[in-house]
């Protein structure tokens, strides 16, 4: 059986530094940090007071008000971001036999705003005051059918849940898809909104997450020796993939081809990383054997690089392993050091960004990056971006129970 070729042909961000591809590619450029003190609540009594919330979002502008008082806000974002990403395609679904065109989205937490009000209603009211749309509007499966309920999208359709690794998931096995023929077209991303108070005293329990609460824009400084722990970003982010010959045929713009994943598992604790990295270092080496290229030609990566202690000295570690003497003269670099973590959501976030460095030919810096973890050797493109002709990447992800994702690109020539 041949495979057809996969590749993005729409992307639609709702991100902490702006909206649509334009608005959050110039942020990125420009080094904008999304990271606020908590506006969604009282943060008044927790250790960390800091995320990267979406703002300005109306989202009467992309879903029906009666549908939107009925979904959680992670679902919400998912409309917004398909809807986006569909535009930014050019299709025209009315054109297409949406039963070939599917839906798979990840999302770390699912809908935890909606799970924490409900509880409290069945606590302080009880169960027969607990909403109708409660299940359903918490449920991490709903963001990937609503999106299909939305759009009339009638091919295969899921949701990935393997915490923030979740969206890369959710690309790889769309891609799959593509290349075996299983659908012409599919939604691939993921979104989340948890920034929530049982989320965050849940994350501060575990001295997980940012106390620099008096810089709030800098408190996301992945790779640097003053990192205390990530900061939680929201929002969502799809991608539109096709194969090569369906988005040729409709002039589609194409802005890179996915090439391979790389899937692993630490086996190794419930939050930390493997020592040296090792179960990462198997999720690049399985990606670039997947998509039938070799260490050398891969020349950017973007990195998973989220802040924290152990996770940005694993990976470090990780991409010395695969690329030995060579990964010294690869950059990389750290879009969460802008957009904090968006859990579930990131890796699409991430490989939207590596589609908008290919068509650039432009590195985003990684922000916040003062002073380099000596343990974190590396050119991970510090405080300055810089033009570079990025030709094949790797977009890493990994999550929360030693689930490891690498997604190989390539620019079309």
């Amino acid at each position: 059986m041949d495979l057809k070729r996969c590749v993005i042909t729409g992307i639609g961000p709702v991100s902490p530094i702006g909206t649509g591809k334009d608005n959050f590619w110039n942020s990125l450029k420009n080094g904008v940090s999304g990271v606020r003190k908590v506006t969604r609540f009282d943060i008044s009594p927790y250790s960390s007071q800091v995320a990267a919330e979406v703002p300005d979002f109306e989202v009467t502008d992309y879903m029906d008000k009666k549908v939107a008082r009925r979904s959680d806000l992670v679902q919400q974002f998912s409309v917004a971001a398909t809807r986006i990403a569909l535009e930014d395609a050019g299709l025209d679904l009315e054109k297409i036999n949406k039963e070939t065109v599917g839906v798979i989205y990840g999302s770390g937490v699912g809908g935890i705003a909606t799970f924490e009000n409900q509880i409290s209603v069945l606590l302080n009211k009880g169960p027969n005051r607990v909403s109708p749309f409660f299940i359903p509007m918490m449920i991490a499966d709903m963001t990937a059918g609503l999106v299909a309920l939305t759009f009339g999208l009638k091919g295969p359709n899921y949701a990935t849940l393997s915490a923030c690794a979740s969206s890369s998931n959710a690309i790889a096995d769309a891609c799959q898809l593509i290349r075996t023929g299983d659908a012409e077209l599919m939604v691939a991303g993921g979104a989340e909104a948890a920034v929530t108070p049982a989320s965050y005293a849940g994350f501060c329990a575990a001295k997980a997450i940012s106390t620099r609460n008096d810089e709030p824009e800098k408190a996301s400084r992945p790779f640097d020796e003053g990192r205390d722990g990530f900061v939680i970003g929201e929002g969502a982010c799809s991608l539109i993939l096709e194969s090569l010959e369906h988005a040729q045929k409709r002039g589609a713009h194409i802005y890179a081809e996915l090439i391979g994943a790389g899937l692993s598992c630490d086996a190794y604790h419930i939050t930390a990383p493997a020592p040296g990295g090792e179960g990462a270092a198997r999720a690049m080496q399985a990606a670039i054997r997947n998509a039938g290229i070799s260490p050398d030609d891969v020349n950017y990566i973007n990195t998973h690089g989220t802040s924290t202690d152990l996770g940005d000295i694993a990976e470090t570690e990780a991409i010395k392993t695969v690329f030995g003497e060579k990964a010294y003269k690869i950059p990389a670099n750290s879009t969460k050091s802008m957009i904090g973590h968006l859990l579930g959501a990131a890796g699409a976030m991430e490989t939207a960004t590596v589609c908008l460095s290919m068509e650039d030919n432009y590195l985003h810096p990684t922000i916040n990056l003062e002073n380099p973890d000596e343990k974190c050797d590396l050119d991970y493109v510090a405080l300055e971006g810089r033009d570079h002709e990025v030709n094949c990447a790797i977009s890493n992800s990994f999550g929360f129970g030693g689930h490891n994702v690498s997604l190989a690109l390539k620019k079309i020539g």
